[in-house]
């Protein structure tokens, strides 16, 4: 089982490859980055541990014992004990229940090391795998939103403190 292991500086090459590998299998179930992201992607790679050093967002990646990323388990715009939680798994690793186990151990993390009560998620109506990892790992449906024009629902989950 891969490392779930918070976003370092030296993850960058890895996290990139991870990105370009995947990024066609991604933008069939949620928004592309498109081509900024890849041109500026040190930039952006630098902005995001910015963000989590003053404690906006907490970056994870799923790291194989070769150093190779599978996943990527985020929590964004913390404030409140809240946070929105994000999630992808590569092409490759899917169908494995990498994210079902990744999300229930950021559920530990978010609560005991960040000080998180409640989660938040979505996840497009026709991205079936990420419902179904949302639903598996305890989160209710609350709504429905649009997220890049893409007719979504809302989930929260409370957490508990150890």
């Amino acid at each position: 089982m891969p490392e779930l292991q918070l976003l370092r500086p030296d993850h960058a090459p890895a996290v990139l490859a991870f990105e370009r590998e995947n990024r066609a299998y991604f933008a069939a179930s949620v928004t592309d980055r498109g081509d900024a992201y890849f041109a500026h992607f040190d930039a952006r790679h630098e902005a995001l541990l910015a963000e989590q050093a003053d404690g906006l967002c907490f970056f994870h990646v799923l790291v194989e014992d070769g150093g190779e990323v599978v996943g990527r388990v985020n929590l964004v715009d913390v404030a409140d004990g809240c946070a929105e939680l994000g999630f992808r798994i590569a092409e490759k690793a899917a169908g494995r229940g990498l994210a079902t186990v990744a999300v229930r151990r950021l559920f530990t993390l978010a609560a005991a090391e960040y000080g998180l009560t409640a989660l938040r998620a979505g996840a497009a109506r026709d991205n079936v795998a990420s419902r179904a990892v949302l639903t598996r790992t305890g989160f209710t449906e609350t709504g429905e939103t649009v997220v890049g024009g893409r007719q979504a629902l809302t989930y929260v989950r409370e957490l508990r403190r150890p």
